[in-house]
């Protein structure tokens, strides 16, 4: 576990350091993915299928704010639809219109989570939308989350019908309109995921936030779990046709994401919980205090091994020095000293300074150099 809280803090700074490169490679990564999924499924029109254009919007979409994403990802799927049938394309322009509606007046700045919930849905793994979405944001979020649902199955819907609705759109311009709103609106599967997802990211959401142990813990795995049993309900009820493969696979996945979440945003302590009791003149406040786990990362030291200066003769008189080596021609020395010759005539000559110090030797001798 302290190897993975280093390699968290050690992803942190770096996020801290590259975050504007990082940011926009997961923009290009999304757009790729977006524009992919959107020409793979409805590219009835050749031109804006190409993998040219697929590239290029998503190039050019890196390096502009995550609504314009959005705004280039709708016009595309209207183009897709105009080629097919016109009425597809009108009807498909209001219903954009009333999601941008919702977009603008509840979650304005976070038309990501929509393209979000659009990739989960079409890479077949939508209920790790209810448990990310719960974890990490608020019950606001139910609105993008809803209007990706129902963006997804749109384009679903329209490319396993294509070929009646393009039969039916050379007719009378009102009985196409009629018709596809009609078959939109009672696309049941739709509006299952679509309830699915809001009552699990409310669930999620209010767990989360209860002052109880390992609440991400226990938020991620009942999200997932309910989403489970609300699918096969509507499976079984409404005689609906849901893969349980993609049900429960999609659901170990989010609880998977769930702790994934926990551990990067929420890591905490709980084994050194405090309750802390005060009050003022009005309130008596009861307090959980919850420590955040962090290690420090270990830092490399680099040890710097230099080979032995000789000390410096600077400063040395002839006269020490010829001392010193008066010193080491006495047969004195083999008194148990061992050292090379340069050794014992750097420690004699420091030793001849030190005591011309303490006897007051050096200010005798310049004074009578002065008097000379």
């Amino acid at each position: 576990m302290s190897s993975l809280l280093v390699w968290k803090e050690k992803m942190q700074r770096l996020y801290a350091n590259y975050s504007l490169y990082i940011l926009k490679a997961l923009q290009l990564l999304m757009g790729l993915l977006l524009f992919g999924m959107i020409n793979y499924n409805i590219g009835f029109m050749k031109t804006a299928s190409s993998v040219f254009c697929t590239i290029g919007l998503a190039v050019i979409c890196m390096f502009l704010p995550m609504i314009v994403m959005t705004l280039a990802a709708a016009a595309l799927v209207l183009v897709h639809f105009y080629a097919l049938s016109m009425p597809i394309a009108v009807i498909s322009v209001l219903i954009f219109l009333l999601m941008y509606i919702f977009y603008f007046r509840f979650t304005p700045g976070k038309s990501w989570l929509l393209l979000v919930a659009v990739l989960a849905f079409g890479l077949r793994i939508p209920f790790v939308v209810p448990v990310a979405f719960g974890l990490l944001g608020t019950p606001v979020w139910i609105v993008p989350a809803g209007c990706g649902a129902i963006a997804y199955y749109m384009i679903h819907f329209v490319k396993v019908s294509a070929t009646a609705l393009k039969s039916s759109g050379s007719d009378e311009l009102a009985q196409g309109l009629i018709s596809f709103t009609k078959q939109v609106l009672a696309n049941r599967e739709m509006w299952i995921m679509v309830m699915i997802v809001i009552i699990g990211i409310l669930l999620v959401n209010a767990l989360k936030n209860r002052a109880v142990d390992h609440a991400w813990k226990i938020a991620s795995v009942t999200g997932a779990a309910v989403c489970i049993v609300a699918a096969a309900a509507g499976n079984l009820l409404l005689d609906e046709k849901i893969s349980y493969v993609i049900i429960i696979l999609s659901a170990v996945l989010g609880a998977a994401a769930g702790f994934v979440l926990e551990f990067l945003f929420f890591s905490v302590d709980y084994s050194r919980t405090e309750n802390v009791q005060f009050e003022d003149d009005e309130y008596y406040y009861y307090v959980k205090a919850v420590p955040k786990v962090g290690v420090s990362v270990p830092e490399k030291k680099v040890k710097h091994i230099t080979e032995r200066q000789p000390e410096s003769m600077e400063g040395v008189t002839e006269q020490e020095q010829n001392f010193s080596a008066g010193r080491m021609q006495q047969p004195g020395d083999a008194a148990g000293y061992t050292g090379t010759a340069s050794e014992r005539n750097t420690e004699e000559i420091l030793l001849t300074r030190s005591l011309s110090r303490e006897l007051g030797l050096d200010q005798t001798h310049q004074n009578d150099n002065n008097g000379q």
